[in-house]
């Protein structure tokens, strides 16, 4: 494989990942949605299928990753750098991208979300004295633009409890179990030549979710919650409120070292 192939393997199946992963939450978050209030399992399962899709379209080019954690684990176990910094640059491009078009797709249904009385009521709107002093009591309050805003959730993840121990151990420990499994898969050669092994990966994905996404909405890769945070931040959307900076640096952190773990679990074992 070119460095090409797998910087445009990487950017083409993370964009779809994150489109159908992101995408299925917009439906199930934005109230004009068909979907709405679809609940946690149609997340979990249009982050599997994300998955599914993803590594389908995007092997043949560049082995399909999709994701940091698990372009290091795999070069941890096999001792492989060469191509990391490509693999993760296309990760992290294809995840801006699938932000992207998922806030496309949705584009009225996010306008009328933000729209609507329960969101601008509590927005901090400019009105005809927006350039005076403030007063004391405005200077103590912290302007709710500065707060994790109220479509954040389609793009990132965040903790239902803020705790950075248990935040950070909890992806650690899905994202270990992600790799380790995929590190298990690459020992059976018959599942990659199959195709199975994208459809237990995306299995697994689901499962996580499942048992251990409560917590903190399970990044358990970086490029997937970096990169649509800062699409959120970028875009021109009203009364959408903060990107969560303070905590963004636990679904990139937590999801390396879970990582680093699996692969030099599987490296001293096998």
């Amino acid at each position: 494989m070119s460095s090409s192939d797998i910087f445009f393997g990487e950017v083409l199946g993370t964009a779809v990942l994150i489109l159908l992963g992101c995408g299925v939450v917009a439906g199930v978050v934005l109230k004009k949605s068909k979907a709405f209030e679809a609940g946690w399992v149609a997340i979990t399962l249009g982050w599997g299928i994300g998955v599914l899709a993803g590594v389908y379209v995007s092997t043949q080019l560049s082995g399909a990753h999709l994701n940091p954690a698990v372009t290091l684990g795999i070069a941890i176990d096999s001792g492989k750098w060469g191509d990391v910094p490509v693999q993760i640059a296309g990760e992290l491009v294809g995840a801006m991208l699938g932000a992207f078009l998922v806030w496309l797709a949705y584009y009225g249904h996010f306008l009328a979300h933000l729209g609507d009385r329960e969101i601008t009521a509590g927005a901090r709107v400019p009105g005809p004295k927006a350039f005076d002093e403030p007063s004391a009591t405005e200077e103590r309050r912290p302007a709710r633009r500065a707060e994790p805003g109220p479509v954040l959730g389609i793009f990132s993840t965040a903790p239902e409890i803020r705790n950075t121990v248990q935040n950070l151990a909890t992806e650690v420990i899905g994202t270990a179990v992600l790799v380790l499994l995929v590190l298990g898969i690459g020992l059976n050669e018959g599942l990659a030549v199959s195709g199975t092994g994208g459809l237990m990966v995306a299995l697994v994905v689901v499962g996580i979710g499942l048992s251990l996404g409560g917590p903190t909405g399970y990044a358990i890769n970086p490029a997937r919650d970096l990169g649509p945070r800062i699409v959120h931040a970028l875009l021109p959307l009203p009364n959408k409120g903060g990107s969560d900076w303070s905590y963004s640096w636990i679904p990139v952190v937590g999801p390396l070292a879970g990582a680093a773990l699996a692969g030099g679990i599987h490296n001293l074992l096998f």
